[in-house]
């Protein structure tokens, strides 16, 4: 069965960084594009950022854009979210997201918490 597991949330000063990691099994990783979204308290789940499945096009949130860095390993079945000059305003659950489309299911993780607080 699909599984996405996310990990390397955490507590982070604003300006620091955080590299946020999902990693998937049950699918045929490099075939399909990869997105992370997020939550904060209150808020509608948005969009971060996507990744094709080769990792050729990337897409990002305005409010993320020259911050943060998606990227995937597809030896290792993993996404990454590297995230620099943390602000309070991304604090959140990051979520782990695909679309699979030869049984037209949507799968999400469990999310990991980032709270970016002095």
């Amino acid at each position: 069965q699909v599984q996405l597991v996310e990990s390397g949330g955490g507590l982070v000063q604003p300006g620091g960084s955080l590299r946020l990691s999902c990693a998937a099994s049950g699918f045929t990783f490099s075939s399909y594009t990869m997105t992370w979204y997020r939550q904060a308290p209150g808020k509608e789940r948005e969009l971060v950022a996507d990744i094709t499945r080769i990792g050729g096009t990337t897409n990002y949130a305005a409010s993320v854009k020259g911050r943060f860095t998606i990227s995937r390993d597809n030896g290792k079945n993993t996404m990454y979210l590297q995230m620099n000059s943390l602000k309070p305003e991304d604090t959140a659950i990051y979520y782990c997201y695909v679309y699979i489309s030869y049984d037209r299911r949507s799968y999400w993780g469990q999310g990991t918490q980032v709270t970016v607080s002095s």
